[in-house]
């Protein structure tokens, strides 16, 4: 391939892909770590736009000559990553909110980190069960799915066609359920198991008032928590699985919402 001989066009096209894959790639989960260069962020961008541009084949004639049509462009495309990257990250919102309930009912809700990915303060629990799904998802190559999934969009929405209509914000209200529902699913197990705990630790008190519950019931229960936490990891595994197969119809749904209309 002969890059000193290509046409304008062609330029044009791989500059409307590189925009796309800037804006939008790093808007997703797992890709959006904080603190990595600049530098490896702009090379990952130009290398996965080498990787996709010759599949896409996007036309020069999507770019607008004028600025303030480009500037649409690119606030459309800011949109797009917005919304592809938050109904990704409510299922992990939805692991870290299970954490939430089970650090407070283990007693460790005032115990809390920095979290080196976000920035943010997180809970131990969370923090744990966020970093075991991030690695699961990897270990089932969800980013390759990812990927997959993204390099799609430019068939159903191309640069400069989203489209904003009343039937998307339901859409993302429905996929928003996912983090009530994922925390639900890692909580529950824990929480009967904890439940049961205290249910055992009532009748001892009751039994044996001479014996100092307050002494043994905290470690107990940590134990117990942290027991019944590492068998979550099943749970967190099948869950990763169906949400990663679900991840290319997830995307097919949201951009055929957003695609212009034929």
């Amino acid at each position: 391939m002969d890059v000193f001989n290509f046409s304008p066009d062609i330029y044009l096209g791989f500059l409307l892909t590189f925009i796309r894959i800037s804006l939008i790639l790093f808007m997703l989960p797992v890709f959006d770590v904080e603190g990595l260069p600049a530098p490896w962020k702009a090379a990952m961008c130009m290398i996965l736009t080498l990787a996709l541009f010759p599949s896409i084949g996007l036309s020069a004639a999507h770019l607008p000559a004028h600025p303030f049509a480009l500037a649409v462009l690119v606030l459309g495309e800011v949109v797009l990553g917005v919304v592809l990257g938050m109904s990704v990250r409510f299922f992990f919102a939805g692991i870290q909110s299970g954490g939430e309930v089970l650090a407070m009912q283990m007693g460790f809700s005032m115990i809390t980190l920095a979290d080196p990915l976000s920035g943010n303060n997180t809970g131990l629990v969370a923090h744990f069960l966020y970093m075991v799904a991030t690695l699961t998802f990897l270990a089932l190559d969800g980013h390759l799915y990812l990927l997959k999934a993204f390099a799609g969009t430019f068939q159903i929405v191309p640069p400069g066609g989203l489209t904003i209509r009343g039937v998307l914000l339901p859409e993302i209200i429905r996929l928003s359920s996912m983090v009530f529902t994922f925390g639900v699913r890692i909580a529950a197990p824990v929480m009967a198991a904890l439940f049961l705990t205290e249910v055992a630790l009532g009748l001892l008190a009751r039994t044996a008032p001479q014996m100092h519950i307050m002494d043994i019931g905290f470690p107990l229960k940590i134990a117990v928590g942290f027991f019944f936490v590492g068998l979550l990891f099943v749970i967190i595994s099948n869950e990763s699985r169906s949400f990663i197969d679900g991840i290319a119809p997830m995307f097919h749904n949201l951009l055929k919402v957003m695609a212009p209309a034929s």
